[in-house]
């Protein structure tokens, strides 16, 4: 483990092995590290989208979404607490498929969180230029990127401790929602009619339009509870790696699923899904629907904190992969300097500032280059999602035959539920490439992986032939 002293001056680290941070995050910061990044603007905003092609059948859609999520969670689980790294998955991946899958998997993920962090940028901007309209948003933009660079090149557990309240209003705000909901559905709630189950069975009825709006509802959700992954990655910077990953994978899983199929049931419930739910957020509509005052402006404030958390969720996601990256020979070595704190300085300011320049091109080209840069991230999180499970069963299957220990944390019917995952997951990009609005990101993520191999592969060849060399 990288510890520098006190009194060490900034370093680089060698490129050699996947080395993990000193530490400093508690199991408390964990569990909302893992809810900031998953719990964002694609449940709050994007999950109209969802609503509207599967119809009330969306409650389904996060249900069967969920399951896969849990599934995929257990698998990275179970590696992270027999192996925790700060690259997470991409350690597991260059050790079970070789270096090509641990180099294309953490360039991939470091790629979908620094694009990330540029549209959550925006989307905050354009929040707070609706309160502020004299304020330009390239000057939010500006703030919001500085205030959260600054907070994850301070020491860990600040950044832990910023995160976890930052989480903490998003997890109340939801709570505050499902507790109204359900009391509106129950008919306790006063001036709120009872619906009963006519938005359920009305408006052409729960599957509106059939299994194909069913499996377009799929894909949202899927994508909405995508960023779970990031608990594994600070995982490897807590006291008990081990144990605080198992723990995390357990809990916030449950929790994410809680409250996205609830908040999918309440709203399907309330509000026609073709009508109340067909604006900006339905979340907004339902508590409109329930007569809270200022609905909007509430849940614009909501959406404003998730942003605001998954950008430093997001921003730490990206400085640890692409530290762990610098481990592993995978990137320049001059960004694996690590402040006597233990921060990966230059690997944040690398992740920010691609962050940063991403919003300069939304500012410049907004339609073109980047437009070009979330579709090229678009199906990544399928993707690294596939290679997890093709991790955990070649390393499963090593550790058998070499009669090692179970690991601490086990996948359940292990093999079976990981091959179903791995067909669940193929599915859902099948669907994706058959539709026209998200077969463009299909290929364009498709491409970038398929860039990434192709250098993976001719570095390993360049590789082995210096060494053959020396030799």
């Amino acid at each position: 483990m990288l510890a520098p002293s006190p009194a060490a001056t900034d370093r680089a680290a060698p490129a050699t092995a996947a080395t993990s941070l000193p530490g400093g995050l508690k199991q408390r910061h964990l569990s909302m590290i893992a809810l900031g990044g998953a719990v964002g603007a694609g449940l709050f905003v994007g999950s109209g989208v969802g609503i509207r092609a599967a119809g009330p059948a969306i409650v389904v859609a996060y249900v069967l979404a969920g399951g896969l999520v849990l599934l995929v969670m257990r698998m990275l689980a179970e590696m992270s607490a027999a192996d925790p790294a700060t690259g997470s998955f991409s350690v597991h991946a260059a050790k079970a498929l070789g270096p090509w899958a641990g180099l294309t998997a953490g360039w991939l993920y470091w790629s979908l969180l620094v694009v990330s962090v540029a549209a959550e940028a925006i989307g905050a901007a354009d929040i707070m230029t609706g309160w502020l309209p004299g304020v330009p948003g390239r000057v939010w933009m500006t703030l919001f990127m500085a205030a959260f660079t600054g907070s994850n090149l301070a020491a860990v557990r600040r950044f832990g401790d910023l995160e976890f309240w930052f989480a903490g209003l998003k997890v109340a705000a939801i709570c505050v929602f499902l507790l109204l909901g359900a009391l509106a559905v129950a008919g306790l709630l006063p001036g709120t009619a009872v619906p009963g189950t006519a938005h359920l069975t009305g408006h052409g009825g729960f599957l509106p339009h059939g299994w194909h709006g069913l499996a377009l509802g799929l894909v949202a959700a899927v994508f909405a509870y995508g960023g779970l992954e990031t608990v594994t990655i600070a995982a490897a910077e807590s006291a008990d790696p081990v144990r605080a990953v198992g723990r995390a994978a357990r809990t916030v899983v449950w929790r994410i699923c809680l409250f996205y199929i609830g908040s999918m049931a309440v709203i399907v419930t309330l509000l026609p899904w073709d009508g109340g739910t067909a604006r900006t957020s339905p979340y907004s509509g339902t508590l409109e629907r329930m007569g809270v005052p200022g609905a909007g402006n509430v849940m614009n404030a909501v959406v404003l904190v998730a942003l605001l958390s998954a950008m430093n969720a997001n921003i730490y996601g990206s400085s640890r992969m692409l530290y762990s990256l610098v481990h592993r020979g995978d990137a320049p070595r001059a960004l694996g300097r690590v402040t006597p704190g233990g921060v990966p300085r230059n690997a944040v300011l690398a992740s920010a500032a691609f962050g940063f320049a991403a919003v300069v091109l939304s500012v410049l080209w907004p339609e073109s280059v980047f437009r070009f840069l979330l579709n090229a991230v678009g199906a990544t999180i399928l993707i690294v999602w596939f290679l997890i499970g093709l991790s955990q069963l070649r390393l499963r299957r090593r550790r058998a035959l070499r009669g090692d220990a179970p690991p601490p944390v086990r996948m359940w019917l292990f093999p079976h539920l990981t091959r179903l995952s791995l067909l669940a997951i193929g599915a859902v990009l099948v669907v994706m490439a058959l539709e026209p609005d998200s077969r463009t990101q299909v290929l364009c993520t498709g491409a970038w992986a398929a860039l990434l191999i192709v250098c993976a592969l001719v570095k390993e060849r360049r590789g082995g032939a210096r060494r053959a060399a020396a030799e």
